[in-house]
């Protein structure tokens, strides 16, 4: 019985001692980098086999660029204009601890992982001018500590999730310059203090439209247009009746000058 116990301990030893201290930090990291094209290789002389094995020592020491530590754990990310391609892993999940993602400034492509949704403690996702397309995941809603969600200047299509409104912490928000469309959500442009986030967060896609956003010009221009050509139709019903009438006119001084040529000629000299 004893000798079972230890080698049941022996096993348990063996199996810690070849798991990465990082655990899924590793994992994220690992698969970020297989995602990204580092363009200038300003990201991947630190981002190596070694340094990816145990992301973080000594509670807050990393040798990874761009990675913070705190308690031997992966909190942020900020990658912000380093000129990296490709797309964004699904694997960012594994980052479980993960409070702040920065990627903007890139060339990234592909769609928003919906897996960024399951980072329960994620406060500020920024990955505003890049190239990313597809929908803006739902799941963002499930980021319940969310602060700053910033999307700007991609090629995001579809509607604004309604379920982003439900984020009580959101204080920062914009998604101007995609190619979104559809009504703006209410609870992101109004509370009970008056607006929520204004015009400027959804300017640059054609076909939203809703509070904040000023009246469509091309319905101005077409109430314009309307009475333009009222104007113009009856304007033009104004000549052709005046013209009908000179004719009119016209032609009884014609008949009534012949009548009275006719009269002068029986008329005795």
């Amino acid at each position: 019985m004893r000798l079972g116990s230890i080698l049941v301990l022996l096993t348990v030893w063996r199996f810690a001692l070849g798991q990465p201290a990082g655990g899924d930090d590793a994992q994220c990291l690992r698969g970020l980098k297989m995602g990204f094209q580092d363009v200038q290789r300003s990201l991947f002389s630190t981002w190596n086999d070694s340094t990816l094995q145990n992301p973080c020592f000594k509670q807050s020491f990393t040798s990874l660029t761009g990675v913070n530590c705190n308690d031997n754990k992966v909190v942020s990310i900020f990658l912000g204009g380093r000129m990296l391609g490709g797309t964004i892993s699904p694997a960012i999940t594994n980052c479980s601890n993960l409070n702040t993602l920065d990627l903007s400034d890139n060339q990234l492509t592909g769609v928003i992982p919906s897996q960024i949704g399951q980072l329960n403690i994620l406060a500020k996702l920024n990955l505003a001018n890049n190239r990313l397309g597809g929908a803006i995941p739902e799941s963002l809603a499930n980021c319940t500590y969310l602060s700053v969600l910033d999307l700007h200047k991609n090629a995001l299509t579809g509607q604004i999730p309604v379920s982003l409104g439900s984020l009580q912490r959101l204080n920062s928000f914009d998604v101007s310059y995609n190619d979104l469309s559809g009504p703006i959500p209410y609870a992101l442009a109004n509370t009970s203090a008056g607006i929520r986030f204004n015009a400027s967060a959804f300017a640059g896609n054609k076909h939203l439209y809703g509070y904040p956003l000023p009246e469509p010009k091309a319905r101005n221009l077409s109430i314009l247009g309307i009475v333009g050509i009222g104007l113009g139709s009856g304007m033009l019903s104004l000549i052709v009746s005046f013209t009908a009438v000179c004719i009119w006119l016209r032609l009884s001084e014609q008949r009534l000058a012949a009548e009275e040529g006719k009269i002068s000629q029986l008329m005795p000299e």
